[in-house]
């Protein structure tokens, strides 16, 4: 499987994996805003840093409300939800020549990019140290050029989640989707790991990790390393493509608890990696490997905000 290809099947399969494998025991969400400014757009053929330059700029809304929440045998929840969330991101992209596009971009980068998802999540224990998580979902990732039936992507998955401790646990299983124009198996991974105490550490796949020191009740400050991104369908020739929009950021994260059911997480850092990559909507194009690198931006400062709240 080509590098492309592979970057944005995860995408879509750990932004739904990732979501719906968190346990909530309550209705929960979170809005969140991030920025980065103008950065050289750095050209794929040669790695030469030019005079073109985007910027981007995202909001981010999330939650999960239970539809059936009980208790099991193994003092474990076993939940009926339902999850929903969206993004919305604005580029603005100036400077730019053709000559120096990949021919997949010769119209240009997108300057808007929309993902909507909502699903059903089912959360159950199988064993006292097995769980079984069940989903599925459909949602709209487009450009915002044409919104049409190809746009509506549909997955399901089932993961078999292995709890080796309260604060470690694995997941693997399959998971369907339709990304590539017909349905496939791809496979879906969960991991998290994570201590307790005043000086803490969080690692989950694919999201990120975190190194946090917790001063006082309400008061967290944490060093995070993370990996965001969005998709599209998109035509290109005239064919439905996948279009893939990466960054992995890194920066330093207050957690300030507002009370007992808010949290506000504001972010400064800088960004690691950014960049496009784009792949045709057919099964013989799995195994293709590009001749040139994904089209990328130098690094420059990274900022957000996020609001969480549980109840």
């Amino acid at each position: 499987m080509n590098k492309t290809v592979f970057y944005l099947s995860q995408l879509f399969l750990f932004l739904l994996v990732t979501i719906a494998a968190r346990s909530q025991s309550g209705i929960s969400g979170e809005f969140k805003v991030d920025y980065v400014p103008f950065s050289k757009y750095v050209r794929p053929i040669d790695s030469t840093k030019t005079n073109a330059e985007s910027n981007f700029k995202r909001a981010q809304i999330a939650f999960e409300v239970p539809i059936s929440l009980k208790t099991d045998k193994y003092n474990r929840p076993k939940i009926w939800s339902v999850f929903v969330n969206g993004s919305y991101a604005k580029m603005e992209n100036k400077n730019y020549e053709i000559q120096d596009l990949p021919l997949e971009f010769q119209g240009g980068y997108p300057d808007e990019l929309l993902n909507t998802q909502i699903g059903i999540k089912h959360l159950r224990s199988i064993s006292p140290s097995w769980s079984l998580l069940i989903l599925t979902s459909v949602g709209i990732y487009t450009d915002m050029v044409e919104i049409n039936k190809e746009d509506v992507l549909i997955q399901g998955g089932v993961l078999f989640i292995k709890h080796f401790n309260p604060n470690l646990a694995l997941g693997v299983g399959p998971v369907l989707t339709n990304s590539f124009g017909v349905p496939m198996v791809l496979p879906g991974i969960y991991f998290n790991w994570e201590s307790t105490g005043a000086l803490h550490f969080k690692v989950t796949f694919p999201e990120g990790v975190e190194f946090g020191y917790r001063m006082s009740e309400n008061f967290d400050l944490k060093l995070v390393g993370e990996i965001s991104g969005m998709t599209a369908e998109t035509k290109i020739g005239n064919k439905s493509s996948l279009l893939g929009y990466q960054q992995i950021i890194a920066g330093l994260r207050p957690q300030l608890k507002l009370g007992k059911h808010w949290t506000l997480e504001p972010t400064a850092g800088s960004t690691l990696v950014r960049n496009f990559s784009t792949t045709n909507r057919k099964i013989k194009d799995i195994f293709k490997e590009k001749d040139m690198a994904d089209p990328k931006f130098t690094t420059t400062f990274y900022g957000a905000v996020a609001l969480k709240w549980k109840f």
